[in-house]
């Protein structure tokens, strides 16, 4: 299955990166390349892409265009999924991004663009439905609601943070165990734990069980 892509960046250097880099990958077509929000959106529309790869800060005001988009894109074309670009590790972001849902959104700093692996993932995982966000925004909302007295958070052990980060990567129990180097019934054990400690209700399949993970952490409604 090939999956179609428009990139928004109005760095022209990043942005001919990016469409080289992503156009390169098996089963991901680049359709358009953008400079600003009005030119995504006309791209999106005239194209029907699976998947809209976007910088958040753009023309024409460089504040939140993306997550404008994301929003828009969920009213009118809600097949489309979304993956944000950022050079900033805000919560407030993601929080904006997954408010009118989790399913088909993800957030990724800039960084990862030169991971060519890791970013096709979080392509492919948006496209089928899933969410991916950035292990280091993880990070920051796990401390943000440490800070607040959550008390479930406080009771997860340091392994169980780095499960918890990895899944809302997106990962599979068996990507997670390759990362951290352990087996996969430690990882199913580690799951188990935490979101008992959690209180959140694990789904069998994993696009599920992420959005739970990113509800529990952002405090908005999947």
């Amino acid at each position: 299955m090939t999956y179609r892509v428009v990139i928004a960046e109005d760095n022209a250097l990043l942005r001919e990166g990016m469409r080289t880099l992503v156009a390169a990958e098996p089963g991901l077509e680049v359709v358009a390349a953008c400079a600003d929000l009005d030119a995504l959106l006309a791209a999106v529309a005239t194209h029907d892409p699976d998947v809209v790869l976007t910088d958040i800060r753009m023309p024409p005001t460089r504040t939140d265009e993306g997550v404008r988009a994301a929003e828009r894109l969920r009213r009118e074309h809600p097949r489309t999924a979304v993956l944000l670009l950022s050079q900033y590790v805000d919560p407030a972001y993601v929080r904006s991004l997954l408010r009118q849902g989790t399913e088909g959104r993800g957030y990724l700093l800039k960084e990862r663009v030169a991971d060519v692996e890791e970013l096709a993932s979080a392509i492919r995982t948006v496209a089928a439905g899933g969410s991916v966000v950035d292990p280091k925004v993880v990070e920051a909302m796990v401390q943000t609601r440490t800070r607040r007295g959550d008390e479930g958070l406080g009771r997860l052990s340091p392994r169980e943070l780095e499960v918890l980060a990895e899944m809302a990567r997106g990962r599979n129990n068996a990507a997670i165990a390759g990362s951290l180097v352990i087996s996969q019934r430690a990882v199913e054990k580690h799951i188990n734990s935490l979101f008992a400690k959690l209180g959140v209700t694990e789904g069998e399949e994993s696009h599920p069980r992420v959005r739970a993970v990113l509800t529990y952490l952002t405090g908005v409604t999947a």
